[in-house]
């Protein structure tokens, strides 16, 4: 199993939005860079990823699992862009936020760290565990 995290504007996809899908899931659809588009092509189903509201809030608020394969991205016509589809887990018991991450000096090689703005990225087994530590939940 892989580990990811998955970036989202809460006023355009927030994780209630996620939740209210259920276990059908969502596209994760929209995304236009090469290098996250390549992540989500590397994505199984079953793998596992955190929730991550940008913007304001800046926290790590849920796991989702990918419940789709990588598949033409319905939003565009351009057979370049591909998306997995995820379903909502469940929420973390404390949110962790960019700030907490930065701090931790385990995470210092984290790539939500090192690229912020990247919206798709992979997490090491080992930044999984020390996150979910944080944020109150076993995985």
């Amino acid at each position: 199993m892989a580990y990811w995290l998955f970036k989202s504007e809460p006023s355009t996809w927030s994780w209630d939005d996620q939740c209210a899908k259920g276990d059908v899931g969502e596209e994760w659809d929209g995304v236009r860079n090469y290098q996250a588009r390549n992540f989500m092509r590397e994505m199984a189903i079953g793998d596992l990823g955190f929730f991550y509201h940008s913007q304001k809030e800046r926290a790590i608020v849920g796991i989702v699992e990918v419940c789709a394969e990588a598949h033409p991205d319905s939003t565009t016509d351009d057979a370049r862009w591909e998306c997995v589809d995820i379903k909502a887990v469940k929420p973390v018991k404390t949110p962790v936020t960019l700030d907490d991450v930065k701090a931790k000096e385990e995470l210092s090689e984290m790539v939500l760290v090192r690229n912020s703005r990247l919206s798709v990225q992979p997490v090491s087994a080992k930044e999984w565990q020390i996150v979910c530590a944080m944020a109150g939940i076993s995985d």
